[in-house]
């Protein structure tokens, strides 16, 4: 027998644990090669991190209000309908199912896949397995879609399992995460430390080989935008939680709360892991780590060769618990679209253990293709510019909602309003110019990808419309 509605089971702990899990995956482990190779200085490395950190912090602040005032399953999709009207929350939703959330839970797969290689070569990403209509498929990709059916077959018995996981995953991962910046920082070199730092604000491209030249003001900030592509996308995903709103006791209180020390921890964490890395590995190691896992390289030094093993487990163990709250949360968005007769009425579903199991599985069978893609990596680079778009406009939303509704019930305003909402948008919107103008390989995919969803949208309606004559039809 399904149930017809959520049941709020998921505390205080449960949800800071689902912001932060969801955001650590493997990117505070490889991403700091490319963002040194953009900046060549440690100064710059450093900002562009605690850049990215302010930008999530600002956000999950701004979006502690809105999650306040609709403590309901979907999340941003419904704050975007809300404060816009229903054709923009279904872009939103339209590039979460199609590539956001999808490709994320295929990347993080992959990252489980290949770091499992390093304990069991058998399953090496180098390697093929067979070939499907002339697409090599690898073992690391069959392992990844392994690990992604299991967690989805997981979610589907219900929150108590997957909020398990999660916390157990997460809680490990941390304390490992402190536990390899603590030794490294034991470790540290004086001589290395120093001489990262000297000089420190020297913008330039940085090449393995060591050379350099010296970039143009303008060149130097599109070089900060791309870095900055990498940390955002390391950062992201805070905003899972807002999505499983309606299984959150307490949630006008919890959502917000979870949300701020979530992204704080973070945001801290990845702080203190590349002062670690600057601490012990020259800047060119750095720049130059083999398949850019800055994080192995570090360990080699801090435990010698065991460290690849260590960091192997460490991932394994972040990655998995990372997709686990990523698919957890994903597909309550696919459940609200439903609600709203926007997407497949079967994913408007809950079976008896409370959780919309079709939109699980139709997740799971999306993220799986996007596995044996091969372009999960690329696509997840190509749609930062879409996101950090959809994020300036949801808090842009807190404006107009202020406007529209001065007198709705809202139990958390956003923190530091309207400034630090408004200074969110203007980095936001810096953001995206500069990858327009200097990385637009970054910025045309995503907003295509988007702008498709706008002809499917009027097909939905006019379906819908159909229906209302003829019903019994299925939407999309």
């Amino acid at each position: 027998m399904s149930q017809s509605s959520f049941k709020p089971s998921l505390g205080l702990l449960d949800a800071t644990m689902i912001v932060a899990g969801s955001m650590i995956g493997s990117g505070i482990f490889i991403v700091s090669a490319d963002i040194t190779r953009n900046v060549g200085s440690t100064g710059w490395m450093m900002a562009v991190w605690l850049l990215a950190g302010v930008m999530t912090m600002i956000a999950a602040l701004s979006y502690g209000e809105l999650s306040g005032m609709f403590p309901k399953a979907g999340g941003q999709y419904v704050y975007l309908k809300e404060a816009y009207n229903p054709l923009v929350g279904f872009l939103y939703g339209w590039s979460f199912f199609s590539v956001i959330q999808t490709a994320t839970i295929a990347a993080v797969g992959v990252a489980f896949a290949k770091f499992t290689a390093y304990l069991f070569p058998v399953f090496s990403e180098d390697a093929v397995a067979f070939r499907l209509g002339g697409l090599p498929v690898s073992p690391a990709q069959l392992l990844s879609i392994v690990l992604i059916v299991l967690l989805t077959c997981i979610n589907t018995t219900g929150v108590k399992n997957a909020k398990f996981i999660q916390t157990s995953f997460t809680l490990t991962k941390l304390l490992s995460l402190f536990g390899l910046i603590a030794a490294g920082l034991l470790v540290a070199s004086r001589a290395t430390w120093h001489n990262n730092w000297h000089p420190a604000w020297t913008i330039h491209p940085l090449t393995t080989k060591g050379g350099w030249e010296a970039y143009t003001p303008m060149a130097a900030l599109g070089a900060v935008a791309a870095a900055m592509v990498g940390a955002i996308f390391s950062s992201d995903s805070w905003n899972n939680i807002t999505f499983i709103a309606a299984e959150i006791r307490n949630p006008r209180r919890n959502i917000g709360l979870s949300l701020f020390l979530g992204t704080l921890i973070v945001t801290i964490i990845y702080i203190m892991a590349n002062l670690m890395y600057v601490s012990v590995l020259p800047l060119q190691a750095i720049a130059g780590a083999e398949k850019d896992r800055v994080a192995v390289a570090a360990s080699h030094v801090i435990f010698g060769h065991a460290g690849t093993m260590i960091i192997a487990l460490m991932i394994m163990v972040s990655t998995f618990g990372c997709n686990n709250g990523v698919i957890l949360a994903g597909a309550r968005v696919y459940y609200t679209m439903a609600k709203d007769g926007l997407f497949f009425r079967r994913a408007g579903t809950l079976n008896r253990h409370g959780v919309p199991s079709f939109s699980l599985w139709l997740q799971c069978l999306v993220a799986c293709c996007w596995c044996l893609s091969g372009r999960y990596g690329d696509l997840l680079d190509m749609i930062s510019f879409i996101v950090v778009c959809f994020y300036m406009l949801t808090i842009l939303g807190i404006f107009i909602l202020r406007r529209k509704r001065p007198g709705a019930e809202r139990p958390y305003e956003a923190f530091g309003y309207p400034f630090l909402p408004l200074l969110y948008i203007l980095m936001g919107t810096v953001f995206c110019i500069l990858l327009i103008v200097y990385k637009p390989q970054f910025t045309w995919p995503g907003l295509i990808i988007t702008l498709l969803g706008i002809p499917i949208y009027y097909g939905v309606i006019s379906r819908k419309k159909g229906e209302v004559l003829s019903p019994g039809r299925d939407i999309l």
